[in-house]
């Protein structure tokens, strides 16, 4: 499929790789990474961003890939579930090893999802960004003090992604764990 009015090559950079696919101005950012880039850890759940399968990281911030327009995402730095490592770049990322160890997971169909949404949330809580349930004053959303991370407050950050299994207290068990150890860790 080469270029035409409807079709354009579009530079993605995802896990640390620039991509170049010919993509429909209509595809998705979930239909490209799946479709052409081979990239099957975002899931298609709901295909209208109430699930929550599709999460990825775009800028270091949670996106819903299946609402996502690929091209509106060139320049962009796209982080998928497959992009997660530890420091040394082969063994797992300290969220997947918490996982892992807690259990946090049945099926595993929304667990790519899960863990991009939970890193995501880490990096806005250490940014100081309040969510509905954080206590008046205890963030300033500019850069303050990190918003400390209550089981109620994890589970606010992640209600946006569905887990049909119902894994929820060991997702949250977790994050927990994680966000206890500093676990921010590495992604590509």
């Amino acid at each position: 499929m080469g270029t035409d009015v409807f079709h354009s090559e579009v530079p993605l950079r995802v896990n640390g790789r620039t991509h170049r696919p010919v993509v429909d101005h209509r595809a998705t950012l979930l239909d490209v990474l799946r479709e052409q880039l081979d990239l099957t850890g975002a899931k298609k759940g709901c295909d209208h961003g109430q699930c929550g399968a599709c999460t990825v990281l775009v800028d270091g911030r949670r996106a819903n890939s299946c609402l996502l327009l690929a091209v509106a995402v060139e320049g962009c730095d796209i982080t998928t579930v497959e992009g997660l490592h530890g420091a040394d770049g082969l063994s797992p990322h300290p969220l997947q090893r918490a996982f892992v160890e807690r259990d946090a997971f049945q099926c595993g169909y929304c667990t790519p999802g899960q863990l991009c949404s939970a890193l995501g949330m880490l990096a806005e809580a250490r940014a100081g960004e309040a969510s509905h349930v954080t206590e008046p004053g205890a963030a300033d959303g500019a850069g303050g003090a990190p918003v400390r991370l209550s089981r109620e407050e994890i589970r606010e950050r992640l209600s946006g992604n569905l887990c049909r299994c119902g894994a929820y207290p060991h997702i949250v068990e977790a994050v927990e764990a994680a966000a206890a150890a500093g676990e921010g860790g590495v992604v590509r």
